[in-house]
């Protein structure tokens, strides 16, 4: 029954991965293509952060799906060193994800503002 357990811990840790692996990539392939699409468009193109936005939504995505992942993995890992290396990744994706999201909170709030009000702010 243990041995069970581990592999499908095993599986199901390969998938989680796969599927981050394959979020990231799809987002960086869609904001690069968008990315010249706005530097070719229009002469502008920095003022406009669709692209990044979207892609840092895909990036936490991904991050959340490793977590996923390297919690799962410590449910079966035996050796403390081996712990103590996943929660150390754990916590470095944990604080990614985390100024992630706020960074991306802060574009969409600077989003929101009126142009007026980011003109006289940016002085």
């Amino acid at each position: 029954m243990k041995e069970w357990l581990f592999v499908a811990t095993d599986y199901a840790v390969t998938l989680i991965n796969w599927a981050a692996l394959i979020v990231i990539v799809i987002g960086a392939v869609e904001a690069f293509f968008q990315g010249l699409r706005t530097m070719f468009a229009a002469g502008d193109g920095h003022l406009n952060p669709d692209a990044w936005l979207r892609l840092g939504r895909w990036l936490v995505a991904g991050l959340t799906f490793q977590l996923a992942a390297d919690i799962l993995e410590t449910a079966v890992t035996m050796s403390w060193e081996e712990v103590a290396r996943l929660a150390a990744i754990a916590a470095i994706r944990t604080f990614l994800n985390f100024f992630l999201e706020r960074d991306l909170g802060e574009v969409r709030r600077r989003g929101e503002e009126p142009m007026a009000d980011r003109s006289s702010s940016a002085s």
